[in-house]
């Protein structure tokens, strides 16, 4: 199961963080090499993240495809559902949604055996300048964190899985 860590400083999700807003940050690791584009695609396109896409598109009229998503993981696309590409580099991306944002980073991980680090993180940005997220958001924070969690897992799960296929170590 993924591991909450603290969001890097040098990474595109810190400078929300250095901001006030709140930040987030899990971490797992994989075995193999993987690239940014295989971890987007992947965690856009797990079991779990589709009931996303398909809230989406049910409640705000913001459908999405496996295959926008494969464009967005080639860097072919800027938007996918709520979601806008704000910052990309080539080893994580960052995607704003309204007062949110995704973050989505690989770190490979050297030696005897090569492994990549996955990361996954949020912020959510104040409405107002006191800082306050509001109620809402204190009562869905569990559920954020325990979701968070599970779509980083799923996405490590998918993405060797489709390095298998593809016929990737």
């Amino acid at each position: 199961m993924p591991a909450p860590t603290t969001v890097p400083a040098d990474s595109l999700l810190g400078a929300y963080a250095r901001s006030g807003a709140f930040t987030d940050g899990y971490t797992t690791s994989v075995p193999g090499p993987v690239t940014l584009a295989e971890f987007i695609e992947a965690f856009y396109t797990t079991r779990l993240f589709k009931i996303e896409r398909w809230l989406l598109a049910t409640a705000v009229n913001l459908p999405s495809t496996d295959q926008q998503a494969s464009a967005l993981a080639r860097g072919e696309a800027v938007q996918f559902a709520a979601w806008t590409v704000e910052h990309r580099a080539d080893d994580e991306i960052l995607l704003g949604a309204g007062r949110t944002r995704s973050w989505l980073c690989v770190r490979p991980e050297r030696g005897a055996t090569p492994s990549t680090t996955l990361l996954f993180g949020s912020a959510i940005v104040p409405a107002g300048p006191d800082g306050e997220l509001g109620l809402v958001f204190q009562l869905l924070l569990g559920f954020h964190r325990l979701y968070s969690k599970r779509l980083l897992a799923a996405a490590a799960k998918r993405v060797v899985a489709l390095r298998r296929t593809a016929g990737v170590a």
